[in-house]
């Protein structure tokens, strides 16, 4: 199993260690000290050695910030952590904030007392939240410090080891470019924009630039390492040798210089020494990397990371590699949730659906010659109250039955050589209220019209999002999360800039991967999504249109469970999407599903729905 499910929350810690770390924070003179999710590298998936946020709370939830004042500790979350923050943490230690609406910036802005000093690990912080941070202490007339340890690694005594992964080349059928060609690419960029060279933070950007995967965090083949580009071509890549074997170190001594990773800031001092300019991301990069380039005698140029929207914009052996991977994978979750509406209600439970979804992944790929690398997050496996729960993780102690009459929610991927999966399916067991099924309808309407959208050039996420909401905002509802995140080529499942969301300012451009997830929450009671993912593309000329249009290609086929779904509630044009969803959707998986019970399944599944 590519997933545990022990119980990772440890609750009954929060109090002393908090306790502890305010004991740190007075005798360095400091008010309050931010814990974040990120890690050095600001990754939103973290080693264990980084689980610093977790450690502290016992929340397990993959964003969030900790503000600990002598008097106060907040956990800021987003809206999809809310329920699960309250399950998690003390409630006698720690408060709730909003992560979006009031972040701790803001937070400070509207609530810190006069002078108030608080202290940050620079390493741990982009520039750009620094700023934030900055102006709000400045109208306090307050101070933020630097402090030159982090002193909840100093309490943490048992803390892991960091990971030693090892890495492997991205073939060239499977990336499209060759490292070599990006690297130059990368260096005309950075002379372009002034630079003597650019510093590569983020370690989806390493895999991206040089071709290779990694395994130093949990289900995203990232290498934790950094890199220098010249705007001569060269290249310096920091990464711990024990990572490579042979043939990696031969193949990354052709592109770069291998250096170990301590010695990437008195590089950096050396190079900022000789007056150079340097090319860093503010959002990405910590605000220690342009502090030490800044005192060193360097000058730092602020500019979006050179790999970032090449990444996002997949190429065409990418976008043909995740179209077979989806095949894949749409073949593995047919016979999942075909062995699922074959078992009787209410005699397996939320792990053994995990357990059965990773077996026909793995079988899937074996039969298809193209194994199953990992899954690509902690499978969602929500029985109804849970399904409500956004970002629900099963453990043995919540591990429920799936019982007759309810809904049940699977948001899961997988990782695949030659691509990234994410897919919810929301499912019928038995028959389940109504008001159930016209929630699921309203929220398959959202999923549709972003499916069918056409879109001038220059869209952007935020102004498609609205497109998926409508149905629901006219029933009164809506729902706390984005409607979609960008998603990688074997990478990352969450992948930026590309978002469609209320914040999302990034143009959507041709070649990128996103979701499409709309859905609906109530808490104590149920929980519907429905996911697919998308990539953009040039869509044919409009007839009697006069300017450019993009428009959405569905990677994900799968069928949606037509038992939930209110025929009457879908326009002409809906149903017609979901009829011919449902066919191509046969057509594509039928040859690929070995089992008879499963073929049957599928076309029975896929049958044309009728009002």
């Amino acid at each position: 199993m590519f997933q545990s499910f022990e119980v990772k929350s440890t609750p009954q810690f929060g109090k002393a260690r908090v306790d502890a770390l305010r004991a740190a924070l007075a005798a360095l003179n400091v008010d309050g000290f931010l814990v974040p999710r990120a890690d050095e590298y600001q990754g939103e998936y973290v080693p264990a050695s980084a689980e610093r946020m977790s450690w502290l709370t016992g929340f397990t939830g993959s964003a969030g910030v900790v503000l600990v004042t002598q008097s106060q500790a907040i956990v800021f979350v987003d809206g999809r952590y809310v329920t699960q923050l309250k399950e998690q943490v003390d409630g006698t230690v720690f408060t709730g904030g909003d992560l979006v609406g009031e972040p701790p910036h803001l937070w400070l802005e509207h609530n810190g007392k006069k002078g108030f000093r608080l202290g940050i690990d620079p390493w741990l912080h982009t520039g750009a939240e620094v700023r934030k941070l900055e102006k709000a202490l400045e109208g306090l007339g307050g101070a933020l410090v630097f402090l030159d340890h982090n002193p909840l690694d100093r309490q943490w005594k048992d803390r892991p080891a960091a990971p030693l992964g090892r890495v492997k080349i991205q073939p060239l059928d499977h990336s499209g470019l060759l490292a070599k060609d990006k690297l130059t690419t990368m260096a005309a960029e950075t002379a372009k924009a002034g630079a003597d060279a650019v510093v590569l933070t983020d370690p989806s950007s390493i895999a991206w630039t040089f071709n290779i995967r990694g395994g130093d965090v949990p289900h995203t083949p990232h290498p934790l390492a950094r890199a220098i580009v010249h705007s001569d071509g060269s290249a310096e890549l920091f990464l711990d040798k024990r990572k490579a074997g042979i043939e990696e170190e031969a193949y990354l001594t052709q592109l770069s210089t291998l250096e170990a990773p301590s010695s990437f800031e008195d590089k950096i001092a050396a190079l900022a020494a000789t007056g150079k300019k340097i090319m860093i991301d503010p959002d990405h990069a910590p605000f220690a990397l342009a502090e030490r380039i800044r005192v060193s005698g360097g000058t730092v140029i602020e500019a979006i990371d050179p790999a970032r929207l090449p990444r996002a914009c997949k190429n065409a052996a990418e976008l043909e590699g995740s179209a077979r991977a989806h095949l894949q994978d749409g073949a593995a979750m047919v016979e999942f949730l075909a062995w699922l509406d074959q078992t009787q209600p209410g005699t397996i439970s939320e792990i053994a659906a995990v357990e059965k979804l990773e077996d026909c992944r793995a079988a899937v790929g074996q039969r298809m010659q193209n194994p199953l690398k990992d899954i690509s997050f902690d499978t969602i496996s929500g029985a109804g109250e849970h399904a409500a729960i956004m970002h629900y993780r099963v453990t043995t102690d919540s591990d429920l039955t799936i019982a007759d009459g309810t809904m049940f929610l699977i948001d899961s991927g997988a990782q695949y050589i030659n691509g990234t999966t994410d897919i919810t399916r929301t499912v019928a067991i038995g028959t389940v209220p109504e008001e159930q099924r016209r929630f699921f309808t309203l929220v398959l309407k959202g999923m549709i019209a972003i499916s069918v959208a056409r879109f001038p050039k220059g869209s952007r996420g935020v102004d498609l999002d609205p497109l998926a909401r409508i149905a629901l905002w006219k029933a009164g509802a809506d729902f706390a999360h984005g409607t979609g995140h960008g998603v990688g080529s074997y990478l990352s499942v969450h992948e930026g800039p590309q978002r469609i969301s209320r914040a999302s300012m990034q143009e959507l451009l041709p070649g990128m991967i996103l979701s499409n997830e709309p859905g609906y929450y109530r808490p104590g009671a149920f929980g519907i999504r429905i996911e697919n993912l998308v990539h953009v593309f040039a869509a044919t000329e409009i007839e009697g249109g006069d300017l450019p249009m993009l428009g959405f290609e569905t990677l994900t086929f799968c069928p949606i469970d037509r038992r939930l779904v209110v025929a009457a509630l879908l326009t002409d044009e809906e149903l017609s999407w979901l009829n011919a969803y449902h066919q191509e959707t046969q057509e594509k998986l039928l040859p690929l599903i070995s089992d008879e019970a499963a073929q049957i399944w599928l076309k029975a599944a896929t049958a044309p729905l009728s009002r």
